[in-house]
């Protein structure tokens, strides 16, 4: 046996041994009990970045179709009140603006974040039927101390115009909050809450998380520019996908834009971009790899939080409204939850 061969056979022993998968998850559910929850994840732009020429109606066809899936439960791409609060308390780790304030809804009702979350949750378990005017504005109060601003204009919504004032919580200055929640363009108000109203839900459930992706970063300049200089050398097929975007956009053909950005060759686009070139990177201090490692955690986060709204209602029909760039990891990690299947949202949009 030759010296050469003896150090390359050392090398194979010396190698670390790569695992494999030992279980197939996959299959632990196929003799399960009654229906399959149902999840439909639809990529959304960030409705903010639009030019002025959007109109909110134009999405009419897109929450229509929406509607027709019929969901029980929307998810949105917004921060839970208990993670507000627990970063409120921690706000040398966190920074002290992680959230928008609850302390005008705090004057108006007394309650602080977890009381109100607590006040919520007792509401919603005897919420009735036929709900009265005041108590649409009494919830909607309480949505707003719990930092809970989208499920408040759920409430709002659903008030006659006339209704639509203060009072059962609600002080002028909460009033004027969900005032100006009616000319915002984002797409938890104008698509998730406007559907959750057509289908006479209560409430949204906030799933967005920002901890995972809460890098110690020295210089987070340094980091910043090397992460887009990762982005911004391999972007050829994101550049196409955005060109194929703008068509619809600039047209106004809201339905027709939801249907390319949800298409594969558009995910795709977004997921390479993000993950291929920052791989590549060689940053002295692969900072663009930990931005991957800090987003990964972030959608792992938010699938189990999307997860926990459903934990109690096996079979349940779950639309999840996300930024594009997430349905990719939405769609694989739900997929390999027990009980769960992945709705195709290009059929939906038809």
């Amino acid at each position: 046996m030759s010296g050469r061969w003896i150090r390359w056979a050392g090398a194979i022993l010396m190698a670390p041994a790569v695992a494999s998968a030992q279980v197939d998850l996959a299959t632990l559910d196929r003799d399960m009990a009654g229906p399959r929850a149902q999840v439909l994840v639809l990529g959304s732009v960030h409705l903010s970045g639009l030019p002025a020429s959007f109109k909110p109606a134009s999405l009419a066809p897109v929450i229509d179709r929406l509607a027709a899936f019929k969901p029980e439960i929307i998810t949105i791409e917004a921060l839970p009140g208990e993670e507000c609060d627990m970063a409120a308390r921690n706000a040398a780790i966190y920074g002290a603006d992680y959230c928008a304030s609850t302390d005008a809804a705090k004057q108006a009702t007394g309650l602080d974040v977890p009381a109100a979350i607590a006040e919520v949750e007792k509401t919603l378990a005897q919420w009735p039927a036929q709900p009265t005017p005041a108590q649409r504005r009494h919830l909607a109060s309480r949505f707003l101390a719990a930092n809970d601003r989208a499920s408040a204009y759920v409430q709002w919504l659903q008030l006659p115009a006339g209704e639509r004032r203060a009072g059962d919580g609600l002080d002028e200055a909460l009033v004027a909050m969900l005032r100006k929640l009616e000319t915002r363009n984002d797409e938890s108000y104008v698509i998730g809450a406007r559907l959750a109203v057509q289908l006479g839900l209560p409430r949204l459930h906030a799933v967005d998380n920002h901890t995972g992706d809460n890098a110690r970063i020295a210089d987070v300049q340094a980091f910043g520019k090397a992460l887009q200089a990762a982005w911004d050398s391999d972007r050829a097929e994101l550049d196409a996908a955005l060109t194929r975007e703008k068509v619809s956009t600039d047209s106004g053909d809201m339905l027709a834009l939801y249907r390319v950005l949800n298409q594969p060759a558009s995910l795709d686009a977004r997921a390479k971009n993000n993950i291929v070139p920052a791989m590549r990177s060689t940053s002295p201090e692969r900072y663009p790899q930990v931005w991957v490692a800090g987003w990964e955690t972030r959608n792992l986060r938010m699938v189990a939080n999307i997860r926990e709204t459903f934990r109690e209602k096996p079979g349940a029909r779950v639309l999840s409204i996300v930024g594009a760039a997430h349905k990719p990891w939405f769609d694989t990690w739900l997929g390999q939850l027990q009980g769960v299947e992945i709705v195709d949202v290009g059929t939906v949009l038809k």
